[in-house]
């Protein structure tokens, strides 16, 4: 299976070059793990779950810690069919038989309140689609019952689930809304935006 994510960082800073480039450091520790291709509008990384979130949590909280205002925006993808399988994306978190959706929130309440803190607070929103299953709403309906319970939801929107909370609790909410919701070989894509230091939050 294929998965992945188109990111794009924005510091709302002067300086935002040098808050880019000095938050790059924070993917060194996956670079072995993940494809990394950069173009002048977005960065794709291909690999396995388990690691495109934390490197996106690592790229987003060291852009972040400096105190400026800053965004990630993210589409994020599995099982597309027009995506060639790839070896760099197996992944234990994916395929199999769908459970029943009760045990599935439940281990990712689990989860979320179980994840390492970042130090950085933040707030996000993101819708999830799942394609090409006649029972969508159910496991998008699913997905917000679970954010609910998780400690990490903050209100719903038109289109899209608003989240505050650690960025180490958020990025492991929208990990586990990729993964336990939708078919487990099917295609899931989250459209994602993830904020820190907004002066409107304020």
């Amino acid at each position: 299976m294929f998965s992945g994510a188109q990111i794009s960082l924005y510091p709302m800073a002067d300086c935002f070059v040098g808050v880019i480039l000095g938050a790059l450091g924070a993917l060194d520790p996956y670079r072995d793990r993940l494809r990394i291709e950069t173009d002048d509008i977005s960065t794709l990384l291909v690999g396995p779950p388990e690691v495109l979130f934390p490197a996106m949590r690592d790229l987003f909280v060291a852009a972040a810690r400096g105190g400026k205002h800053c965004v990630l925006s993210a589409t994020i993808s599995r099982g597309c069919p027009g995506e060639p399988d790839h070896p760099i994306c197996r992944s234990d978190a994916l395929g199999g038989p769908v459970r029943p959706l009760g045990p599935r929130k439940d281990a990712a309440i689990a989860a979320v309140r179980g994840a390492a803190l970042a130090g950085q607070p933040a707030a996000a929103q993101f819708s999830l689609y799942v394609m090409g299953t006649e029972d969508h709403m159910d496991e998008i309906y699913g997905c917000i019952d679970f954010l609910k319970q998780s400690g990490v939801y903050e209100r719903s929107k038109h289109f899209c689930t608003k989240l505050r909370a650690d960025a180490g609790a958020i990025f492991s909410a929208l990990d586990e809304a990729f993964c336990r919701f939708g078919p487990g070989a099917g295609h899931v894509t989250l459209d994602v935006t993830v904020s820190a230091n907004s002066p409107s939050a304020v």
